[in-house]
């Protein structure tokens, strides 16, 4: 179908600050086990150098969110509703991404680091783990996830304020320890290593290094996933199709499973430059600054406590930096240390958990005929439904493997994801746009060297695990 591009609020500061949100629940689901378990690791155990690997994962992600949110700002479509329009055709499509969601996101990994955070909190650093109170707090933070997602009128708009409380503390936290506690000399050194590129230490971990390069950013479906949000939100022709309802506090909400595109006029154009103004503002100035941010902010805390070289598991960079900040200068730091670790976790987790469901519940509404003619079954209904299977299911698989390994699965899965995803999107928005509205050079560009940093880091990860 067609109609006008609705047009956007009058572009201000007040009216940024109003509208942006999709970028806030992305940083807060990109902000977690690359911050608190891999970047700190890495750049403990190899120095602060090998950080570069973040910043060209930041950039490119960021060009590849931007292109997904350009379809969905002229059709009103989630990305992966253009994807499937490609040959061979929705079916296989919709096969190929609802299993790659399921392999990357249908592993809890971030529900265990977050239940071993609150373990050590508890019992102290020094006591050993106790799997199955482990597992318990683990399941209690994956059922607090289910109510969370329960509530809000759509669940898009109940992931943004939860989102904006958790990023305030972690934020306003780690730019406090950084400033009063680390030397500047060490900060700038940091700095130094995001830009240090070309820089691969020899005898480098490279499964942990593409976890860096993959969730240094968001990572895999969750970069696509942006698109859902925006829709959500009513950016663009998003405002004409609908969103996901939930369950306590919606009104009447449809979703339909096709989009509405917009004829080229001058005030439809003049709407798409307004709108493109406040997605600039969401996706770079909230979300890429966020990322680069804060991932410095913990990699600088991390290198300036930790001794060069040691090799820490799990949790332990962040429960070290706890107890060292409590022991040096004030003890009340070691609850407010694991506190921000936690909500660290806590949000990648709720943000992955609704991309792994809603990813799943769009990609069957738009395939499958069967769902939209039940009489019985809702978009709302199959998200719930989804929720607490895929609950159930990360409940039993969490139970073999510690977060870390659990984390790097999760990792390499998003890097794989990544390659496919940023040529499709380049064949979308180059041939199903019209041709005021296709991205320019320089963007298709970003997107091949998008499809070619990853391919490259998951060729390295796989003839260096066959050899």
């Amino acid at each position: 179908g067609q109609a006008d591009l609705p047009a956007p609020p009058p572009f201000s500061t007040r009216n940024m600050f109003r509208l942006v949100g999709p970028g806030a629940i992305l940083l807060a689901a990109s902000i977690g086990g690359g911050e608190w378990l891999v970047g700190p690791n890495i750049s403990v155990r190899y120095g602060m150098g090998v950080m570069w690997i973040a910043t060209v994962g930041i950039v490119l992600q960021v060009i590849l969110n931007l292109e997904a949110i350009r379809y969905t700002l002229y059709t009103g479509e989630p990305a992966l509703s253009g994807i499937m329009r490609l040959r061979p055709g929705a079916s296989f499509w919709a096969t190929i991404y609802v299993l790659l969601t399921v392999a990357q996101l249908g592993i809890p990994a971030l529900a265990k680091s977050c239940a071993n955070v609150l373990y050590t909190a508890y019992y102290g650093p020094d006591v050993p783990v106790d799997e199955s109170i482990l597992l318990t707090i683990a399941y209690a933070i994956m059922g607090g996830t289910v109510l969370l997602l329960m509530f809000g009128g759509t669940v898009e708009r109940m992931l943004e304020i939860a989102s904006w409380l958790m990023i305030a503390y972690i934020f306003l936290f780690l730019i406090f320890i950084n400033l009063f506690c680390v030397p500047f000399a060490h900060t700038w050194a940091t700095f130094q290593g995001f830009f240090n590129f070309g820089y691969i230490p020899k005898g480098i971990d490279l499964l942990l290094l593409a976890s860096l390069a993959a969730t240094a950013g968001s990572g895999g479906i969750g970069n696509l996933s942006i698109s859902n949000w925006v829709r959500d939100k009513g950016f663009g022709m998003g405002s004409v199709v609908g969103a996901i309802p939930s369950v306590f506090g919606s009104t009447h909400v449809t979703l339909s499973h096709v989009g509405k595109t917009f004829p080229i006029t001058t005030e439809n154009m003049s709407r798409w430059r307004m709108w493109w103004k406040y997605i600039v503002a969401d996706q770079v100035w909230l979300w890429a600054a966020g990322c680069f941010i804060g991932m410095f902010l913990n990699v600088n805390l991390a290198t300036a406590i930790i001794e060069p070289g040691s090799e820490l598991k799990d949790s332990q960079v962040g429960i070290f930096q706890a107890q060292y900040l409590a022991q040096n200068y004030w003890q009340g730091l070691w609850v407010l240390g694991l506190l921000n670790g936690f909500w660290i976790l806590f949000s990648t987790h709720l943000g992955n958990t609704d991309i792994l469901v809603r990813t799943v519940t769009d990609v069957v509404w738009v395939a499958s005929s069967t769902a939209r003619k039940s009489k019985t079954l809702s978009v709302g209904k199959l998200y719930y439904v989804l929720l607490f299977v895929f609950t159930l299911w990360g409940g039993i698989v969490m139970r073999f493997g510690s977060a870390i390994q659990l984390f790097k699965v999760l990792a390499a899965i998003a890097g794989v994801v990544l390659i496919p995803a940023s040529i499709q999107m380049l064949i979308i928005n180059s041939t199903m746009l019209p041709r005021e509205l296709r991205p320019s050079w320089w963007r298709r560009i970003g997107l091949v060297a998008c499809a070619l940093f990853y391919g490259a880091v998951t060729a390295a990860v796989l003839f260096d695990k066959l050899k």
